[in-house]
């Protein structure tokens, strides 16, 4: 039977991600004003409340609103695709599977922001003694992030073309 269902089971993985960005955006967005600012790490780190219409680094947030749906298209485009290529994946493929996993989950709680709210929201802030800034970002994203980091990183094993290193 698992077989069958290939790495689905890594889904729970998903669902956790969702979770918990799900609960940390509600309380930030019950605590925080919109751009409140609390250091956390002085000129280093802080928790902020932001909202983001666009994608990935506020791509595209300036338009007219038509982001919003096209980027929910492509969030439920690729987690249909990364479902399948889970239930597709061997039983010895399961740091592949946990990347996948992340990648959906931050990918669903994206999208959910986007469809329900209009806006995802964002609540982490990196930044350099007041002087740079990384934007905003959520639990979502840095699932997404160490998701994409790990499918690089699986690229380089050396039993993928079957050879070793």
């Amino acid at each position: 039977m698992s077989a069958r269902f290939g790495k689905l089971t890594w889904l729970w993985l998903s669902v956790l991600v969702i979770v918990i960005d799900q609960i940390t955006k509600h309380w930030f967005e019950a605590n925080f004003s919109l751009y409140q600012k609390v250091d956390v790490i002085p000129d280093y780190f802080a928790w902020t409340l932001a909202y983001n219409t666009g994608a990935a680094f506020s791509f595209l947030a300036d338009h007219g609103g038509w982001q919003r749906w096209f980027f929910a298209a492509i969030a439920i485009g690729v987690s249909v695709v990364l479902v399948v290529w889970m239930k597709r994946l061997k039983a010895t493929e399961t740091w592949l599977a946990v990347a996948l996993a992340l990648v959906l989950g931050g990918a669903i709680g994206n999208l959910y922001d986007r469809v329900v709210l209009g806006h995802v929201v964002d609540f982490i802030l990196v930044h350099w003694q007041n002087r740079w800034y990384f934007p905003a970002f959520n639990i979502a994203d840095s699932a997404i992030t160490v998701g994409a980091v790990m499918l690089a990183l699986d690229m380089f094993k050396s039993d993928k073309s079957g050879e070793s290193a």
